[in-house]
């Protein structure tokens, strides 16, 4: 294709004419695409390139991509996605859409909806919500129970092809130096060495599956009421067949750059509550890494052709890079336990501490409340019957919570354990099933009037506890009290910080932001 038939199609898309509509056509660039805003469509030119992770240099490979794109991505948000359109050509030479002549080039036509509803513009207005963002784990863990398992290869040898790309990629702009490229595939071949056996582990699980992979929040929209993903890689089945906790990890990097580290933490820990698992928490931090390196890359290649933002594309790039690295410093695992009667806080101060302990996303987050309910089978929001709550069940939640808490930090990850632990003998249990690890007990405590208060305002969530059941709590004999006292009638953030301070000085090694 011709650059001035190039031309001859983009005139021809910017063209109201060409839509039956009134008002201009506006268009958004992209790394490899260009979206016409027409009316009450948009439709989704690919940029006629060929760079290391596709090839969109002619005309039927760009319609063959819209195929695919149109196929791959109804799965996801097929009210969204109406058809591929054709560019062909007239017999007078002009463009036109799906007629009898030759193919110049190929759209694919979708229903247009308001760019304030991508998740990315709502991130730089403050208005995600953590109902929200709940919400889209719970989206992204069906989107992935249901993306085909593919056997083509190992886990490590699936990560090692990504770090192939990464290294082809930094090459295709002069902004980073060759020390600094090797450097950082140096410390990504280290990290791939260190995770190669829970890699393939995970491969063998069928957990590598033809996924998103393009998850980032650029690609979430709040269409009809409900966060929706679109606009998945279609033109490189390598690239979106991953681990699926790498194609979550874009996600979670994408808010961890943008400083939504409390929602990159929710995020993550809702969608392991939600896929019933906390295995290949440990590898987020990694994953993510990797995600920043991809992001870093393609920006730098996207900043050489981008004119008057080129500087703030290369600052943009700069600062992936920069993210990989950190992300990719190890980080030993502490568990944090975070105890206290009823209204106390603890899960008002264990969401707000998570984000800031051990490596990225922060802490897994394990909670007596959810515990409980997934013990019965019913969603957290569930009220149990008092018999939920016998002793006997009591032991069994807090001994599931003590061997996640070791498995997890045996992983390498950091944990924090969300519960009452009025009793001596449950704290000395958990303490003697993280031993080996770095750990920290923090006992809650308020004045019974604040608790009462407390528990009478707070809305309906994942407990069941009633004032009733605090008066039990108020009478009964917590036993000897080894655990940090602290207090939680002032300021949620007083709290957190207070609670950090007897971390960090239980700590070995780990980091806190």
């Amino acid at each position: 294709m011709t650059e001035a038939a190039q031309d001859a199609v983009v005139t021809f898309l910017l063209d109201p004419a060409t839509h039956g509509v009134s008002g201009p056509v506006e268009v958004i660039d992209t790394h490899i695409s260009r979206v016409f805003l027409a009316g009450a469509r948009a439709y989704k030119l690919k940029r006629a390139v060929l760079l290391p992770y596709t090839d969109a240099s002619t005309p039927g490979k760009r319609l063959a991509n819209c195929r695919k794109e149109y196929d791959l991505n109804r799965r996801t948000a097929p009210d969204l996605y109406l058809a591929v359109r054709r560019i062909t050509r007239a017999p007078d030479g002009s463009p036109e859409f799906d007629g009898e002549g030759p193919l110049l080039d190929a759209v694919v036509e979708m229903v247009r909806f308001d760019q304030e509803a991508l998740f990315d513009r709502m991130a730089e207005r403050d208005d995600l919500a953590p109902g929200m963002m709940g919400e889209l784990a719970a989206t992204v863990v069906r989107h992935h129970s249901e993306a085909p398992v593919v056997h083509s290869g190992s886990g490590s040898g699936n990560i090692a092809a990504v770090l192939d790309i990464n290294l082809a990629g930094f090459h295709t702009s002069d902004l980073f130096c060759a020390a600094e490229i090797e450097r950082l595939d140096a410390a990504f071949r280290s990290g791939l060495e260190r995770h190669r056996e829970e890699l393939d582990a995970r491969e063998a699980a069928g957990l590598v599956r033809r996924c998103h992979g393009d998850l980032h929040l650029r690609n979430i929209c709040l269409f009809e009421g409900r966060a929706t993903l679109f606009d998945c890689i279609e033109f490189s089945d390598q690239l979106a067949t991953v681990d699926v906790l790498y194609d979550l990890a874009f996600l979670l990097m994408d808010l961890w750059h943008r400083e939504k580290r409390g929602f990159a933490n929710l995020v993550a820990n809702r969608y392991f509550d939600a896929a019933k698992s906390d295995d290949g928490y440990a590898l987020l931090a990694f994953f993510m890494a990797l995600r920043a390196a991809v992001r870093a890359h393609v920006t730098a290649t996207f900043a050489i052709e981008a004119d008057d933002e080129r500087a703030s594309q290369e600052s943009a790039a700069r600062s992936y890079f920069d993210l990989a690295e950190v992300l990719l410093e190890e980080q030993p695992a502490h568990v944090l336990a975070i105890g206290g009667l009823s209204g106390s806080g603890k899960s008002t101060v264990a969401k707000a501490t998570a984000p800031r302990l051990g490596a990225a996303p922060g802490a897994r987050l394990l909670e007596s409340d959810r515990q409980r309910k997934a013990l019965f089978g019913v969603p957290s929001e569930t009220r149990l019957p008092q018999g939920a709550y016998a002793d006997d069940v009591s032991e069994k939640v807090y001994g599931m919570l003590a061997d996640r808490a070791a498995r997890l930090a045996a992983s390498g990850a950091s944990v924090i354990v969300n519960a009452v632990y009025d009793r001596a003998a449950r704290r000395d249990a958990l303490e003697g099933a993280v031993k080996r690890h770095d750990f920290t007990g923090v006992w809650l405590h308020a004045a019974p009037e604040t608790l009462r208060d407390r528990l009478i305002e707070r809305p309906k969530g994942a407990s069941d506890a009633t004032l009733a059941i605090l008066e039990t709590q108020l009478e009964a004999d917590t036993g000897p009290m080894t655990w940090r006292a602290v207090s939680s009638e002032g300021d949620v953030a007083a709290t957190v910080d207070a609670v950090l301070t007897a971390v960090r000085s239980d700590m070995r090694g780990s980091r806190l932001s």
